[in-house]
């Protein structure tokens, strides 16, 4: 993913189906009609793995026929405009939908963000993310990408969309507009094609922006969480969530497109219980297939239009297939790896990091070297994604549930 991780209920959603967030709670009590999702999310994070293993330890295996890491991220942002706005409809309480979200998103991305500081003496933290304290509030926010600054992880740049998809969910719940997922899906979808022939970069640019942002983001979730001039405080967080990816964001195009395919997944799920039409996904997969278009003379490879339209298709017949097979027992392998896909998503990138430095520069090692190595590589970063699992986020998942129920007299 470097080259580029979630108050009025619904009845319509909330009465014919149980949906949960396949990310929260014990694996014990998952409901296997939900293990697709699971799946999906091992096959997104380990797309993206691949996407930063390969060219450090096999270059001579990666593709470049399509990308793995943007194949990778549209799959997470599939599974999360699917399940978020349904999880949310679901319960029909923001407080809850937005505590259970800090614990299980930050605990874990704090822990890594503190470890690849704390080892900053032996690997120096990455120069995109700069030394003052608007680094920290970008943090503190995972606005990153669409504040212009680079996380201290590579990998935490799709959070930046995750966050404003969840500020932009809120406040379409609280004005009651949440059920028009296919129309927002068009539009993002149509807007990002706008802005990729309009912005060649961010407009609005300076450490002011994560400061602005940061309080913009506090003050608006106090009033969301504490139900105190909530109507307010989510609007204004709706208009800085669509105005930071246009005018800050660090490719505006992509982060518009983004969005489109995060309500497109939520079209999705909206078709498949019967409440909106299919015909606006399609749609929204031939403008973000065209989204790029301003952007093909940068010099990515992965915008080129053979590449971007491929990894495109594959990532929607990758979510169509676990679709069909939603009914069947699918492969441990895969919906485990889906239940420790944010440790997984979170932890490689440094791991690998860390493995180079000690091994040294493999590219040009003989091809038996490559694969030990590279089979070494993976198998501390499974080792260290379960431990983090299991230490770090199932015991948040858990206190989170707790903090989030409603206060009992």
């Amino acid at each position: 993913m470097s080259s580029a991780a979630s108050d009025q209920p619904a009845p319509s959603l909330a009465a014919r189906e149980d949906v949960r967030d396949p990310a929260d709670g014990n694996a014990a009590h998952r409901e296997h009609r939900l293990a697709w999702l699971d799946a999906l999310r091992g096959v997104g994070a380990m797309a993206v793995v691949a996407e930063h293993m390969l060219p450090w330890f096999l270059p001579s295996l990666r593709p470049y026929w399509f990308s793995l890491g943007v194949y990778g991220i549209l799959v997470f942002f599939l599974v999360s405009g699917y399940i978020i706005p349904a999880s949310l409809e679901r319960h029909g309480d923001l407080r809850r939908f937005w505590v259970s979200r800090a614990f299980r998103l930050y605990p874990l991305y704090l822990a890594v963000a503190a470890l690849v500081v704390g080892l900053a003496w032996w690997v120096p933290v990455r120069a995109e993310v700069p030394r003052d304290g608007s680094a920290v509030a970008a943090h503190a926010t995972m606005l990153l990408d669409v504040v212009g600054v680079g996380g201290v992880a590579d990998t935490m740049w799709t959070l930046s969309y995750e966050m404003v998809f969840y500020l932009l969910v809120t406040a379409l719940f609280v004005m009651r507009a949440h059920e028009r997922s296919g129309l927002l899906a068009v539009l993002f979808a149509g807007f990002s094609v706008v802005v990729g022939l309009a912005f060649a970069g961010p407009v609005a640019t300076g450490g002011w922006v994560p400061y602005v942002s940061g309080a913009v983001f506090a003050a608006g979730l106090a009033c969301v969480v504490s139900g105190r001039f909530r109507t307010a405080g989510a609007c204004v967080l709706g208009l800085m969530a669509v105005a930071l990816p246009v005018l800050s964001g660090r490719v505006p195009w992509l982060g518009v497109a983004v969005l489109g395919v995060m309500f497109a997944g939520t079209a999705i799920h909206r078709w498949e219980r019967g409440t909106g039409p299919l015909w606006p996904v399609a749609v929204t997969g031939a403008l973000v297939a065209l989204a790029p278009v301003g952007a093909i003379g940068s010099g990515w490879w992965w915008v080129q239009p053979d590449v971007w339209i491929t990894t495109i298709a594959l990532a929607a017949a990758t979510f169509a297939g676990a679709m069909v097979l939603r009914g069947r027992r699918l492969p441990r392998v895969l919906t485990w790896m889906g239940l420790i896909s944010y440790s997984l998503y979170l932890v490689h990138h440094p791991l690998l990091k860390y493995f180079v430095q000690v091994t040294g520069d493999l590219r040009r090692a003989p091809l038996p070297v490559q694969l030990v190595m590279a089979a070494a590589a993976l198998a501390l970063v499974m080792l260290v994604s379960a431990l983090a699992y299991r230490f770090v986020e199932r015991p948040m998942q858990r206190l989170g549930r707790r903090a989030a129920r409603p206060a009992t007299n």
